[in-house]
């Protein structure tokens, strides 16, 4: 998706709240536009909801562009995609030129949303509700261990017939990112894995992922 910068209006004495207001925003949508910074002045100055408007003020927001990724499953209140390796499920900024959310916006609104997350390079099934109550329900299906996971990997090297993996996940508070370590420390999620090979040819095996918790 592109964000572009949109005229919202020439205002003078009015609280950038109050324009969004008048321009068809709740009070919640108004404040969290604030928040992110998307409501700039024309001289590219960011406001506040407090903000007093003197002049043009333009709204930064995303349009949608969709590659034509169909759902391969959908219902009334729910829908499934493949996503490709390469991917973004969520936008990752305002350079983010596509991701999945193109699709799913342009197909069944804003309020459509990825119940899980895949990450970029991962290829596979990803569940999307179609309203913020469906969404919420799914999230806590995959949040009480309600659904099966299983993946297929590709592993440099032979692998044992099968094994279980124990692991403890451990934000790094350096760069914000999910490390995984092999002892147990203090952690926000521990973690258990079993996986079977189903083929080894070449250097590489083919494994089958079941992700337990």
């Amino acid at each position: 998706m592109a964000y572009i910068k949109m005229k919202i209006g020439e205002f003078y004495g009015q609280k950038i709240y109050q324009i969004l207001l008048s321009n068809g925003y709740n009070m919640k949508d108004a404040q969290k536009l604030c928040d992110k910074g998307r409501l700039i002045d024309s001289f590219d100055m960011v406001l506040n909801k407090n903000s007093i408007a003197n002049g043009e003020i333009f709204l930064i927001d995303y349009e949608c562009k969709p590659v034509g990724l169909e759902p391969i499953f959908e219902s009334d209140e729910f829908g499934v995609f493949d996503k490709p390796s390469g991917v973004l499920t969520h936008p990752n900024g305002r350079n983010c030129s596509y991701s999945l959310c193109d699709e799913i916006w342009s197909l069944w609104g804003r309020e459509a949303s990825v119940a899980h997350r895949l990450d970029k390079e991962t290829s596979g099934v990803i569940v999307v509700g179609k309203s913020i109550e469906t969404t919420k329900k799914l999230k806590s299906m995959f949040e009480n261990r309600e659904v099966f996971k299983s993946y297929l990997a590709l592993v440099y090297g032979k692998t044992e017939k099968q094994a279980e993996l124990r692991a403890f996940l451990k934000k790094d508070a350096k760069n914000s990112k999910v490390k995984i370590y092999d002892r147990q420390v203090q952690v926000a999620l521990s973690i258990i894995t079993k996986y079977r090979t189903l083929f080894f040819g070449n250097g590489f095996s083919v494994v089958d992922i079941d992700l337990i918790t």
